[in-house]
């Protein structure tokens, strides 16, 4: 939870009561869902934030600001105690930040022996908006018969 998180992306998707997204497209301007000037992961995540309390902090789809299309660099994680840092490129409309919210003690024990618990981990996983199929105001996954799909993300760490 100490990481520093950036992410280039001026609205999330906006979920409901039963972590499904609304179809909204939420301005982050204001709110703890703003990571377009990097800060701690642990700042805001346990702020008295309805989506934030509806997930139990950080599991949302944030909308990538696209100056273009094709590959461009839209996070960057980094770590100050130990130096490193992971940038993420990708092609995608969009990147989900999840931050172990859910990691139950379930004895599961990973390097060095750690117990993994909540919060013990995050993942930034890109792609379509959750539930394109059933939005319509969302970029179409829908891959007709004869199109062919290609994607790029790629993980850098330095």
């Amino acid at each position: 939870m100490n990481q520093t998180l950036y992410i280039n992306a001026d609205k999330f998707v906006e979920v409901n009561n039963e972590l499904i997204p609304t179809g909204n497209l939420i301005d982050v301007s204001n709110t703890p869902m703003d990571f377009r000037n990097p800060k701690e992961i642990n700042l805001e995540i346990d702020t008295d934030f309805e989506q934030l309390n509806l997930t139990g902090g950080y599991d949302h789809c944030f909308v990538i600001n696209k100056s273009a299309p094709g590959l461009e660099k839209i996070a960057v994680l980094s770590d100050k105690k130990n130096g490193r840092t992971m940038e993420v490129y990708t092609d995608a409309v969009g990147v989900q930040f999840y931050a172990g919210n859910f990691i139950e003690n379930n004895n599961v024990i990973g390097k060095e022996n750690c117990m993994y618990k909540n919060r013990s981990g995050i993942c930034l996983e890109t792609g379509f908006f959750p539930d394109s199929m059933n939005q319509q105001n969302f970029p179409s996954p829908i891959l007709k018969a004869g199109e062919k799909y290609n994607t790029i993300t790629i993980y850098k760490f330095i």
